[in-house]
């Protein structure tokens, strides 16, 4: 193809405007592109019609997206920013530009002084041999690669925020009124304990035992590391060699499991741990984590699983033995074997020598320690799983009600519960009900097989300081002196006789009331009908409503007070009616039942349709024992968390009835007592009542008496818990009047009476 070129030649464009060779040149950054435009003498060539242009000339490229230029107008180009290379490939870039610049100029000394190896101008083995200046310069090597590696894992190993979930856990104590401990609840035996309540001796005990230099290491010992490193290699297991320090890392954060990369982990964090807590945190920290030995974590709980107290209450020598436990507590727990307690004497006797080496206890001092501390034979804070399960249990129930504590936080752990339970009265109350079960089965294998026996005793203050809840909680559950599911029968009776007391007798609608005593006089025979100021009272089966006396006796014109002694169903049916039920269930209320267990408000409330626990017929009768004042029941002295008390509703007494009609109530009930069983009446020194308890279809037998202002409560009753809640007749298993099995278990647990 053939070009045409005009005459004088290609005009040279304006310098302002681009050459067709800038059309689609992609722009780079910065004001000016770096490659020079074309000279102005050059031959510019442009494709004309619809052939190419020529491969002469120079080859001109148009993005499918660019405008066509016009000869004589200035081309107008979109300029773009080139994006900003990523922080990696700048820093990438000048470790590179770095590199290179030390290359070039340590390189040339480097090539003198790089090793030639194996060695030239030598044979044979000799050969191999690295000169000295090879070995010192592998061991400077070898040193900044460890001192390079040890600053990176120390800068990216981090101590977690928050201790490992099992580190946390603990279980919650319970204690006898006395003190003592009594069971544990948890999946963790570990009871926290500030340092403050660790004795000083205590403390530098486990220090001269573990690591008399904890104070003044950083964390971690370079000797102690060696050890362990010489005895991994040697018997293959990594072990020894750690400090307090470390010990607590491994504890808290990390696993048990024997590795070389948790032992390098544990120093690492030994040492940042060192520089963020104080030693007295990671000493208490230690303490409160370590293994004792008999299921228990921490010192607090080694102090109450070998010598029954806190840990406040130990002295250097008990201390030094708890120190000894940390060397591995199945070597020296003395109970185990001979061995053990050859072990432990030896490595106890030690530990007070190293006290006083180490000036923390006085020559005089380690002489008044050469007995070895006698330890308890056996964990007492472990659960039988048959009476004190019943105990934890409510008292459990009774810590978070008082104590207001959620069910969350007392699944945390760490609580100690002090209860007013009375180990003395558990063990007699469970006794004397083992002794009746064990007849039951005995005389009626059969009946005795849905048999249940309820008991409570509370003070006249309002403690429960015992109750028998059932055979095993582990196989039932069920708490028989809690359940509310069979009626209280005649031993209801107090209640009516306190409310007519209190509020008088109404017997006909426009009288006002008139009061009564124990001298008034009502009707005691058998099947009277019951009557209001409209006349007989019928029920919804047009039927006329009348009580029945036991054994059907009829005692004709009879006073109130020898009708309670007597248990006299149909005068306490009348007058509860002449009194009102309202008053009734009022007064009963006041006395300490629940609402939710009282009966409907018709004539059968005050011959016992209600249906209270033991614990609430025993909390009843302390009403008229504490002259008229109630105080609602308790199982909870004190609770304190981490040895901090928390506060917690104590209840107050308050008046339930006058202090003339709990007088007239008890003096009955002291009548009735001494009425059933005169003889033990006389043998008794000091003043006891109680009364019995029936019902109508013979489905439950009580008996409810006081005796030193406290009150018990033992109800017998049959109920297939497989089945339902409704009770089964007792079929003999609650004796007879003069027979009663409630009062034999009632007396046998009270025993001596008086």
């Amino acid at each position: 193809m053939q070009l045409r070129v005009a005459e004088g030649g290609i005009p040279a464009l304006p310098p302002e405007e681009p050459s067709i060779s800038d059309w689609g040149r992609r722009e780079i950054p910065g004001d000016i592109a770096d490659t020079p435009s074309a000279p102005e003498n050059e031959a510019r060539t442009a494709p004309t019609g619809d052939s190419p242009a020529s491969t002469s000339g120079p080859r001109v490229s148009r993005r499918a997206d660019a405008k066509p230029a016009v000869f004589g107008q200035p081309v107008t180009r979109r300029r773009r920013k080139a994006p900003k290379p990523p922080s990696a490939a700048r820093l990438t870039a000048t470790a590179v530009a770095a590199t290179g610049a030390v290359v070039a100029v340590f390189g040339p000394r480097l090539r003198r002084v790089r090793p030639h190896y194996p060695r030239p101008g030598l044979t044979g083995w000799k050969r191999w041999l690295p000169t000295w200046r090879q070995t010192g310069g592998a061991v400077l090597a070898s040193f900044g690669l460890s001192v390079l590696a040890l600053t990176v894992a120390y800068a990216v190993t981090d101590v977690p925020d928050n201790l490992n979930s099992f580190a946390t856990q603990q279980d919650n104590v319970y204690f006898w009124a006395d003190g003592t401990p009594m069971a544990r609840a948890g999946w963790v035996q570990r009871q926290e304990m500030e340092l403050d309540n660790v004795p000083e001796d205590v403390r530098w005990a486990v220090l001269a035992a573990e690591n008399e230099s904890f104070y003044s290491d950083p964390g971690i010992s370079a000797k102690g590391l060696t050890r362990a490193l010489l005895r991994t290699v040697g018997q293959g297991s990594t072990e020894g060699g750690s400090t307090i320090t470390q010990q607590y890392v491994k504890n808290a954060y990390l696993s048990q499991e024997r590795t070389y990369s948790r032992k390098f982990t544990e120093a690492i964090m030994a040492l940042k741990l060192d520089n963020k807590m104080s030693k007295d945190e990671i000493l208490e920290g230690y303490l409160n984590t370590s293994w004792f030995g008999r299921g228990t974590y921490g010192i607090q709980r080694a102090a109450q699983a070998y010598y029954g107290k806190d840990v406040s209450e130990l002295n250097a020598s008990e201390g030094a033995f708890l120190a000894t436990l940390l060397k591995g507590a199945g070597l020296y727990d003395p109970t185990l074997s001979e061995a053990n307690r050859a072990r432990a004497e030896e490595r106890w006797r030690w530990t007070l020598d190293r006290m006083v080496k180490i000036g923390k206890m006085s020559p005089e001092q380690r002489a008044g320690y050469r007995t070895f501390p006698k330890v308890l034979e056996s964990n007492p804070l472990y659960s039988t799983g048959e009476q004190s399960d019943y105990l934890v249990e409510l008292a459990t129930r009774y810590a978070k009600k008082t104590a207001r504590i959620s069910d969350k936080d007392f699944d945390r752990g760490g609580y100690q519960i002090y209860t007013t339970f009375d180990k003395k009265r558990v063990d007699q109350l469970t006794r004397a009900v083992g002794k009746a079960r064990d007849k039951a089965r005995k005389d009626n294998l059969k009946a005795a097989k849905h048999v249940h026996y309820g008991a409570a005793s509370i003070a006249v203050d309002g403690r429960i300081v015992a109750i028998h809840g059932g055979p095993d909680y582990r196989k039932q559950g069920y708490n028989e002196s809690n359940a509310t599911t069979v009626p209280a029968g005649s031993a209801f009776q107090p209640f009516v006789y306190a409310a007519a007391l209190e509020h008088g007798v109404r017997k006909s609608r426009d009288s006002g009331p008139e009061p009564v005593t124990g001298g008034t006089v009502y009707d005691g025979d058998d099947k009277v009908p019951v009557t209001t100021p409209e006349g007989p009272y019928w029920d919804r089966s047009g039927r006329k409503v009348a009580a029945k006396n036991d054994n059907g006796r009829s005692y004709g014109q009879i006073t109130l007070h020898q009708a309670l002694a007597s248990s006299i169903n149909t005068t306490f049916m009348q007058l509860g009616m002449d009194t009102g039920l309202d008053k009734v269930r009022a007064t009963a209320r006041a006395s300490g039942l629940l609402t939710s267990s009282l009966g409907a408000q018709v004539p059968a409330l005050a011959t016992g349709s209600s249906r209270p626990s033991a614990i609430r017929m025993a909390s009843g009768y302390t009403t008229f024992a504490a002259e008229g004042r109630h105080t609602e029941p308790y199982a909870i002295l004190k609770v304190t968390r981490n040895g901090h008390e928390v506060p917690t509703d104590v209840p107050v007494a308050r008046r339930a009835v006058d202090a003339d009609t709990a007088a007239e109530v008890q003096s009955a009930l002291t009548d009735a007592f001494r009425t059933a069983y005169p003889e033990t009446a006389a043998k008794a020194d000091g003043e006891v009542a109680g009364k019995r308890g029936t019902t109508e279809d013979d489905t439950a037998a009580w008996y409810v008496g006081t005796e030193k202002k406290v009150s018990t409560a033992v109800v017998v009753y049959r109920m297939d818990l497989a089945k339902s809640l409704e009770p089964l007749p007792l079929d003999g298993l609650g004796g007879t009047i003069t027979d009663s099995v409630p009062y034999g278990i009632w007396s046998e647990a009270l025993r001596p009476l008086g």
